[in-house]
């Protein structure tokens, strides 16, 4: 018998926030179909499953066309419409720009920006069609700030942060909303991969993944347009508005700079 729950579609769902979305997802009665470029998010779906939701599970880089196109196959495949799209898959890049590998730069403006458009307008789209569904984008507060030794990152997630906004009014009245969820720092694998961890930045206490993406998932599941996720992120991201961008600048330098916390 076909099941009658809604379908909820979560990127960057192997680990972390985007591991905890899914977990949300399922447990506010949604099945899903998590991906991500690991094999572990397999490991995720197993999990998911013990929910009593039905899992579905795609291993594709969505940096890619190809691999974009082979997760909207998989979410087209049984004619289902995708009611829940929580795009929050990201890489993030530490040290200085002109020390950076370019096509790890690529990567991430790949990751973070190009592949997540595609993926929403494709989904996005159905939704409007329709006349429903909800869309969730992990921006960042580090959108607000100059990232000064994490300046592709910031720049996308600046993009994104503003991209939600924008999208939102354009589907005003359409029947689908957008939200944009706007973490600080936060504990998950992000800070071993962006090569963080000789920072003060990647040693710093941060905020529980689990607490994060319920807030998210709560606020899209309201139909509101933002959510910054704890106090000392909305402290943050209030005095980033006023402060000159080249004294932000230097603020993230003295955290972001590689061996800072020696």
């Amino acid at each position: 018998m076909p099941t009658t729950r809604p379908l909820a579609l979560v990127t960057g769902a192997s680990t972390g926030i985007g591991y905890q979305l899914a977990k949300c997802c399922g447990k506010g009665g949604f099945d899903l179909l998590v991906a991500a470029d690991e094999a572990e998010i397999e490991h995720a779906a197993a999990d998911c499953r013990s929910l009593g939701v039905e899992v579905e599970a795609v291993q594709a880089d969505l940096a890619t066309t190809e691999g974009v196109d082979r997760l909207l196959a998989a979410a087209r495949a049984d004619g289902r419409p995708v009611d829940a799209l929580l795009a929050n898959v990201g890489r993030g890049l530490g040290k200085a720009f002109l020390d950076q590998d370019f096509a790890l730069v690529r990567r991430v403006v790949d990751t973070n920006i190009t592949g997540t458009l595609y993926l929403i307008q494709e989904i996005g789209r159905e939704m409007r069609a329709r006349g429903e569904g909800r869309i969730l984008i992990t921006g960042s507060i580090a959108g607000f700030m100059p990232g000064t030794y994490q300046a592709v990152y910031s720049g996308t997630k600046a993009f994104l942060d503003s991209f939600s906004y924008a999208l939102r009014h354009e589907l005003r009245g359409s029947g689908v909303s957008v939200t944009c969820l706007m973490p600080g720092e936060t504990e998950t694998e992000f800070f071993a991969r962006a090569d963080l961890l000789d920072t003060k930045l990647g040693q710093s206490k941060k905020d529980d993944p689990a607490k994060v993406a319920r807030q998210g998932f709560e606020a899209m599941m309201k139909g509101k347009g933002e959510v910054i996720t704890g106090w000392q992120n909305k402290l943050q991201a209030a005095i980033a508005h006023l402060l000159p961008a080249g004294i932000s600048a230097e603020l993230r330098r003295s955290k972001a700079e590689p061996k800072s916390q020696h």
